[in-house]
């Protein structure tokens, strides 16, 4: 955080307003003198996501997320602090310093790879655009796209020769072993490389802030395999991105749903058509980091089914990820021998829409399929049947929710619904993951004193030097109240305005975090008689220091007799009764 000075981060929060940049995401609500709003980072019905425009601060009593303006951006936009000052920074007006370009040698790996890909990719796009991409480009336009949409998705091609990319990569005096670091090249058994890709059409697959972290390669006839990719490289890691989130993001939170498909082209083209609210999974399960990214845009999911893979169960339990998320999911299968792509091309994209939004209920549709593939003539058919659907009902966090769903199979199956409940009990759901959130549901474990204490000094800036000259850090068993503290004093020291916001730059641990924001912005009203408050905290404290101290010394004397040092034990024995008197004339406030 040291690359940006102090003074233009404050300059920028000073000129945004923290209520004007949240309710940009999400519809925040007067409570009082703060907004208030169902958290974004956690499932709640209940809002306690709180907004401070006096503090310029938010908290989540939920889930303890809290921060400034930055982090905000930071969380929700899933940028990095740099990312989200340059934003914040334009809203303001705010010119930040100018810093020297950076050479591809000086910076980090991945900002390096990043920088790789987007040459990579304005290759293959060239190449598309010349005379060796003629037929990829011809294949691409009788595949129905459009050139527009060519361009928007920066879609290229390979050429066919070995080195196309190597060639282009050494003339610009780029190092061999970078391209094998991004997977765009493979080394020779016999030494030297070689291109990954080779006469194929090219879809970059980019990440939600517009940068290139791989490739999807198709072929132009029907050789196999059809497509290959990028390997997973420091930058890429298939699992957790979604290939169109960074195009789509907006629509879906407008439209309040994602459809989620298969392919490229599945995704591309009901795009091009209109259908903007769509990202693919790029042929892999989903895991929960792809869901957890969805799930910030939305909580309504469509996934739409090949007509070739439809029903497949396996299929259908990878979907209940969603179910444990607390996600609304709904089916949409196409008919046999159509994908997305084909069938727009084919019945047009407003029977695609029709059907995206009429889906079928996630729990219907698996319900239906397993009665298709089992008999319920048969006891064991039924029992396989209850089996699976069990396991589904489980995952649902809401109880009335369980209920309605075990009343609906009971009536189905023909069974009783004590049978069913009798069962479910026994279901030990499969959860992909134990809790929604590391912070979730977790209170700040401090003393109590010394958060009062911190809590007092940001209230009251002004009683800063009563704590200074009635405390030392080393008197805190909280090293990261401590640490706050004494940066405080060191702020105070320089003539410096003491604001919540503006601590919040210079700490970026997550636990310091939530220590300034609790203190700063506590349910209830402001502390009264503050100075008597801070008094007693402070001989609190130090009490508190020294019988700390004086166990301590205890547990020190107790080694220096087993191990026979008669010297050590006198002199830890005199350290100790000095603490004894110490503790005696702080002791009466605690009676």
């Amino acid at each position: 955080m040291g690359l940006i000075p102090q003074n233009y981060l404050d300059d920028i929060l000073a000129r945004v307003d923290i209520v004007e940049v949240i309710s940009g995401y999400i519809p925040l609500k007067k409570a009082g003198r703060n907004f208030k709003a169902n958290c974004p980072f956690h499932h709640e019905k209940t809002p306690s996501f709180m907004v401070s425009p006096e503090k310029q601060i938010y908290r989540c009593f939920g889930c303890g997320e809290s921060g400034n303006a930055f982090k905000f951006l930071m969380r929700y936009e899933r940028l990095d602090f740099l990312e989200a000052v340059e934003i914040l920074a334009r809203k303001a007006g705010v010119q930040l310093p100018q810093s020297k370009p950076q050479d591809y040698k000086t910076v980090g790996l991945a900002t390096r790879l990043f920088q790789v890909n987007e040459i990579a990719s304005s290759f293959f796009f060239s190449k598309l655009r010349s005379s060796q991409g003629d037929t990829a480009r011809a294949y691409l336009l009788k595949r129905g796209l459009k050139e527009e949409t060519i361009e928007f998705f920066k879609i290229g091609y390979a050429p066919a020769a070995w080195d196309g990319l190597i060639s282009y990569f050494r003339s610009k005096g780029i190092s061999l072993s970078l391209l094998e670091k991004a997977g765009l090249i493979l080394t020779k058994e016999t030494g030297g490389y070689y291109d990954r890709f080779r006469n194929r059409i090219i879809f970059p697959v980019v990440d939600i802030k517009e940068r290139v972290m791989g490739f999807g390669a198709r072929v132009l006839d029907n050789t196999l395999p059809k497509y290959i990719n990028s390997p997973e490289t420091p930058i890429y890691t298939k699992g957790r991105n979604l290939f169109g989130l960074w195009a789509a993001k907006d629509a879906i939170r407008q439209a309040d749903r994602v459809v989620i498909v298969e392919g490229y082209l599945d995704c591309i083209v009901p795009f091009q058509f209109g259908v903007h609210n769509i990202v693919a999974s790029l042929g892999t399960a989903l895991t929960v980091e792809q869901v957890r990214l969805l799930k910030r845009y939305t909580n309504n999911v469509v996934v739409v089914f090949d007509g070739d893979k439809a029903g497949e169960l396996a299929s259908l339990r990878s979907l209940e990820i969603f179910i444990e998320e607390g996600m609304d999911v709904g089916i949409v299968s196409l008919p046999s021998g159509f994908d997305p792509d084909s069938f727009v091309q084919r019945y047009g994209i407003e029977e695609f829409k029709k059907m995206i939004l009429a889906p079928e209920g996630f729990f219907d549709y698996k319900l239906k399929n397993l009665v298709r593939n089992n008999s319920l003539d048969k006891p064991s058919g039924k029992a396989r049947i209850v089996n699976e659907m069990l396991v589904t009902i489980s995952k649902f966090k809401n109880a009335i929710l369980k209920s309605e769903y075990v009343k609906r199979l009971a009536e189905q199956l023909d069974v009783k619904e004590d049978a069913l409940f009798l069962e479910l009990n026994k279901v030990k759901p499969d959860y992909h993951y134990r809790a929604t959130n590391s912070n979730e549901c977790q209170k700040l474990s401090c003393n109590p004193t010394e958060l009062l204490l911190l809590r007092i000094i940001l209230q009251q800036p002004k009683l800063i030097n009563e704590v200074k000259s009635g405390l030392s850090i080393s008197d805190l068993q909280d090293t990261d109240i401590g640490t706050v503290l004494e940066y405080i004093f060191k702020l105070s020291a320089e003539g410096r305005t003491i604001e919540p916001s503006s601590l919040l730059n210079h700490f970026s641990e997550e636990r310091i975090a939530r220590i300034i924001c609790e203190c700063s912005l506590s349910q209830g009203d402001e502390l009264e008689d503050k100075e008597r408050i801070l008094k007693d905290c402070l001989r609190r404290i130090k009490a508190q220091g020294i019988r700390l101290r004086r166990r301590l010394l205890h547990e020190k004397i107790k080694a220096a007799q087993i191990a026979g040092d008669e010297e050590l034990v006198r002199n830890l024995m005199q350290e100790f009764h000095e603490l004894v008197k110490s503790d005696l004339s702080t002791s009466g406030v605690l009676s």
